[in-house]
């Protein structure tokens, strides 16, 4: 693939991202909550909790997120913002939802869904041409989008964009 065909696939998979978010934007589409997670500290004696910071919002098409600027994410953890009742002491992965269920009712409305752990994504031509944008990348000219692991779990994004939008 030659450099402007590349360059050429970023500048319309820019547009695309913008066209569909201001399509989502126009018919008021629920869009969720993103956040950065501060991770616990120890300071002498007093250990404080794991904390997320809002950091804006957008709305989830599967495996990516996109907001009202068409910026992209990989999509990392989701929670609902709720303080839970009891700890349970079962395994690590249970408390560590939990406790980011604890920390997302800290910051946001109870009953929220929060995404984070979320992964920029590089849009420029020289990322999708080299796998840098996973799970966004460069097949015959046109962006595609890997859904799952699968070899046959690939789908031209335009497409894909429009599937998942019909669910938000």
């Amino acid at each position: 693939m030659s450099d402007d065909e590349a360059v050429t696939a970023a500048a319309d998979l820019a547009q695309l991202l913008r066209d569909t978010a201001a399509a989502l934007d126009a018919r008021h589409a629920r869009d969720e909550a993103l956040a950065t997670v501060k991770p616990s500290r120890r300071l002498l004696l007093v250990h404080t909790s794991a904390s997320m910071q809002p950091a804006g919002r957008a709305w989830r098409l599967g495996v990516l997120l996109l907001d009202r600027d068409g910026r992209a994410w990989a999509t990392g953890s989701i929670t609902r913002a709720t303080e839970p009742k009891r700890e349970q002491n079962l395994s690590a992965s249970v408390e560590e939802r939990r406790d980011a269920r604890r920390a997302a009712s800290r910051r946001f409305t109870e009953g929220e869904v929060v995404n984070f752990g979320h992964v920029p994504l590089p849009l420029d031509a020289e990322s999708l041409r080299s796998g840098a944008a996973d799970p966004l990348l460069l097949r015959d000219g046109v962006v595609h989008v890997r859904w799952g692991q699968g070899a046959d779990e690939l789908r031209e994004l335009r497409a894909y964009l429009a599937d998942r939008s019909e669910f938000v």
